[in-house]
């Protein structure tokens, strides 16, 4: 197929101007066919891998047929999960940047109605959204279909598979039928060309022939291993080739969550992506990943679209998938815009023939490797320094250290020591200063069930035990009503109060003495105080001795000063639990704003929050349905 450039393809010179300020020039074959036939409003179904630019192939003609003066919906484009349709709608405002007053609003569950009903009132033109809220919103009558003239299925295969083939013909059958259709889809079965014959006119077929549905530039490889040694071989293959940035893909939330466990564990830097998280999370860990803050991102095939993140090195299917259409998705993902990459999967026992199944599929050949030895890893780490150190020396670009050379070798040091010395301080780093310290390493987890491989250095490795050092030599900030668990600041008060409950004929009560506030409180126990000495009562001659007077101890309020009620959550510092990562629950699954939270006292295994009393309800609600870092919440009113 003979490559174009975009300059070619007819378009605006303010659409020019944004592809160039993107950095292309030449466009994809994907995109050089399908540009121009929507262009000419003809209906079209696209078919093409993950991964090949298929997102700017329906992006640019969207763009270009918006009408500005216009400010109603005039193109509808159907993603089938929340990240896709952030990942077009992101894609389509840098489109639109040189384009004045195009509008494009992403809609999805999950985020503010508020924020939606504001873009639709705005009079947004494009609308990105998956097919559940687009639905929710035209029952609702915010969103109204009469003058959309273009509508785009992305990945069509994968919303028919999710189970929105009645929302998408309820969407279709909404819209004009005056208007342009558009499938895009890396598969066609049976069920797209039933819904492509009876909603579609004429369509021209765009379909990218190549001998295989993966890219070429993805090196696939699989390793037939037992389940138990899975997190072994994918510790030794990430230290063997160095992996830095990588999405690791699992069948079940529950392996999710026990993986993303285990690597942190480990002293990886890994989090989790499921359908269990809410929105807020999701964009959080996406967003953290985009900026390679994490290293390793663990998902579920739910996850699987929308993650649009060009530098990713490798994907590892942990658990194979249940069919070759989920296997061209998932290592789409890596190698794309004809970048390098790899695919790696773990097989055990008859999984095998899955493989052979996918390789059927793909018409692609995966390679089976050869688990690596604890030997050959640290063989491939050290000939990794060599070469950092030969890019290092041939590129000149260094400080020169000659002086302190010179003062180690009059001290009588040899140069082969002082180098062996210097490359034994970089390959151990911070684990040798903490051991120069008197600070013996601490395993997190038991050898049998991680492998034989320390990683020092990386981020996060020692992040649990960090946490119980903090939270044992951190004293805790004192509640604002002085309540904690059963210690009262205001006892002595409560007391003092008490020796005056006495007969009117006792003497004049002591002054009181000004008590000032109380410290934090030491994790070392505080002696027991005295009993209080009762006084003593003048008894007249004759008269029966009054009742001992039982001074009760008024029981703590739940309520703290400024209208807030006290919630006990099952989760402590021991569960890696801090203060920010649980005002980051409370806001990102409730809306609510991170001022409504008070004082925060994290125990070892459960915690104490201060919220305000009219957003308790709320909080407990929604908290009570979460999971947070992987486990299920328990909150209830202290």
């Amino acid at each position: 197929m003979t490559s174009k450039l975009f300059s070619e393809l007819g378009l605006s010179p303010e659409l020019l101007k944004a592809i160039d300020r993107l950095g292309f020039e030449q466009a994809s074959p994907i995109q050089a066919e399908a540009i121009p036939v929507l262009m000419g409003g003809d209906d079209a179904v696209g078919q093409s891998q993950t991964g090949s630019g298929k997102t700017a192939a329906f992006g640019i003609p969207a763009v270009e047929k918006v009408d500005v003066s216009r400010r109603e919906v005039q193109i509808l484009i159907l993603c089938p999960t929340r990240e896709l349709a952030v990942q077009v709608s992101e894609e389509i405002h840098k489109l639109a940047f040189f384009k004045r007053g195009v509008h494009a609003l992403p809609i999805y569950g999950g985020q503010s109605y508020e924020r939606q009903f504001a873009g639709l009132k705005q009079g947004a033109q494009i609308v990105i959204g998956t097919p559940g809220r687009v639905m929710d919103h035209m029952n609702r009558g915010t969103l109204r279909l009469d003058t959309v003239r273009m509508v785009i299925l992305d990945e069509a295969d994968v919303m028919l598979n999710m189970g929105f083939r009645e929302d998408m013909e309820f969407i279709l059958q909404a819209v004009p039928s005056e208007r342009q259709t558009v499938f895009f889809s890396a598969t066609m079965p049976r069920t797209i060309r039933e819904l492509i014959d009876t909603y579609s006119k004429s369509p021209k077929t765009i379909a990218i022939q190549q001998k295989a549905l993966t890219v070429p530039t993805v090196e696939q490889t699989y390793y037939e291993i037992e389940r138990r040694q899975k997190i072994d071989l994918l510790t030794r293959l990430i230290d063997m080739h160095d992996l830095k940035l990588g999405i690791v893909f699992c069948n079940t939330k529950r392996m999710v969550d026990d993986l993303v466990d285990h690597l942190n564990a480990m002293g990886y830097s890994a989090d989790r992506l499921h359908g269990d998280m809410s929105q807020a999370m999701r964009d959080r860990v996406m967003q953290k990943f985009r900026k390679s803050g994490l290293e390793f991102l663990v998902a579920t095939d739910v996850a699987a679209r929308g993650i649009d993140v060009d530098d990713v090195e490798v994907v590892f299917n942990y658990d194979l998938p249940y069919d070759g259409e989920d296997y061209v998705h998932r290592i789409g993902r890596t190698g794309r815009k004809g970048r390098t990459g790899r695919a790696i999967s773990f097989a055990s026992g008859r999984e095998v023939f899955q493989i052979r199944n996918i390789e059927r599929y793909t018409n692609t050949r995966i390679h089976r490797g050869r688990p690596p030895s604890a030997g050959e890893v640290e063989e491939a780490r050290t000939n990794a320094l060599l070469d950092k150190l030969r890019q290092t020396l041939k590129s000149g670009e260094y400080k020169r250290q000659d002086h302190l050379v010179e003062v180690l070798l009059e001290e009588g040091f040899a140069s082969t020591d002082i180098i062996s010395a210097l490359l034994h301080r970089f390959q151990v780093g911070d684990e040798t200063a903490a051991t120069a310290k008197g600070k013996p390493a601490q395993p997190l987890a038991r050898p049998q069930d991680f492998g034989n491989e320390s990683r020092p250095g990386r981020p996060g490795g020692d992040r649990y035990q960090d946490r119980r050092e903090r939270y044992e030599r951190e004293p805790r900030s004192p509640r604002a009503d002085g309540f904690h668990g059963k210690d009262f600041a205001g006892g002595e008060r409560r007391e003092n109060r008490d020796r005056r409950r006495t007969s009117p004929h006792q003497a004049p009560p002591a002054p009181l003495v000004e008590h000032k506030p109380q410290p934090a409180r030491s994790s070392a126990p505080k002696p027991a105080a005295p009993p209080a000495k009762p006084a003593e009562v003048v008894k007249p001659a004759g008269e029966p001795a009054p009742a001992p007077q039982i001074s009760k101890q008024p029981k703590p309020s739940r309520r703290t000063a400024g209208g807030q009620t006290r919630l006990w959550m099952n989760m402590g510092a021991l569960d890696g639990m801090t203060s920010t990562e649980l005002l980051q629950s409370i806001s990102g699954g409730t809306g609510l704003p991170a001022k409504v939270v008070g004082s925060i006292d994290i125990r070892d295994r459960h915690l104490f929050v201060d919220v305000n009393t009219e957003n308790a309800n709320s909080i407990l609600s929604t908290l009570s349905r979460a999971e947070i870092m992987g486990r299920k919440v328990k909150i209830k009113i202290a």
